[in-house]
């Protein structure tokens, strides 16, 4: 069947080498959706998706975990509570899961992304020759120099001890036993937990973004993918409450009771009219 000139206009418009698609045909970077489905996990077909190839039954479950580790965080999340009064204010779950994305920025959901530049520039330090606690004390001391007050991936506002980190490193390790991962950054990891506690009365330990972070570095994701994996995780908690929120129904829910107010700083009483 040959070309028409409008066909052609269109290729040349848009080209992709995620997926290939005519009538009754779907292929994802080569591979046919019919044996892709129920062959692989949702985990694997992202990493396909992002990756271009298939990963190992031990890649996707170590993708798995993190995806799995970091999708709630209740309404005192910035990302939950939108979507939450997002729900109360008639819109639909798209709209509510929309609008929590939107504030998945570098101070609420980027840290991944960050703690992962922070473990590559380190390796690659450690790549040219430099000790491993040369290489972070150089780092901390750039950091500084920016005027950065907190490293990515440790601390915590809410928990003193993350629950979700050592565990996560646990399967890390689990993983760097059987040759899945290298455990190089899990290392790096724990190393800039040791480096910060330095001189401190109290640690300073890894959190979820730290802990997620060390797994995706070791997968090999570029920083960028970190915050659309760490996405793709948080919008699971998001779709839940959006949709528990709809079922309790309430209209305009505020992200404080209606009987308390905010404090007001600005101008005193004034009129236009004087004398008033």
């Amino acid at each position: 069947m040959s070309e028409t000139p409008d066909q052609t206009l269109s290729e040349a418009w848009w080209s992709t080498a995620i997926i290939e698609m005519q009538p009754g045909m779907i292929r994802y970077h080569g591979y046919p959706i019919e044996e892709l489905i129920g062959r692989i996990s949702f985990p694997a077909m992202i990493w396909l998706m992002l990756r271009g190839e298939l990963p190992d039954e031990g890649q996707a479950e170590l993708l798995g975990t993190a995806l799995m580790a970091a999708v709630d965080h209740g309404p005192q999340a910035p990302s939950i509570a939108i979507a939450r009064m997002a729900m109360t204010c008639g819109v639909g779950i798209n709209g509510a899961m929309a609008s929590a994305i939107n504030v998945l920025g570098d101070v609420h959901g980027g840290a991944g992304e960050q703690a992962v530049e922070l473990y590559n520039r380190i390796a690659a330090r450690q790549d040219a020759g430099e000790a491993l606690d040369g290489a972070i004390a150089a780092e901390r001391a750039a950091l500084a120099e920016r005027g950065v007050r907190y490293l990515p991936g440790f601390g915590h506002r809410f928990h003193p001890l993350d629950p979700r980190a050592p565990r996560l490193l646990e399967v890390v390790d689990q993983c760097a036993a059987k040759g899945v991962v290298s455990g190089r950054f899990a290392a790096i990891g724990r190393a800039l937990e040791d480096a910060i506690a330095q001189g401190r009365e109290r640690r300073v330990p890894m959190n979820i973004d730290g802990a997620t972070g060390v797994i995706y570095a070791e997968l090999g994701f570029p920083p960028p993918l970190c915050r659309g994996l760490f996405v793709l995780s948080r919008s699971v908690g998001v779709l839940a409450h959006a949709y528990e929120q709809k079922l309790e129904g309430g209209r305009n829910k505020g992200p404080i009771p209606r009987q308390y107010t905010w404090r007001y700083t600005g101008r005193e009483r004034r009129s236009l009219d004087p004398g008033t």
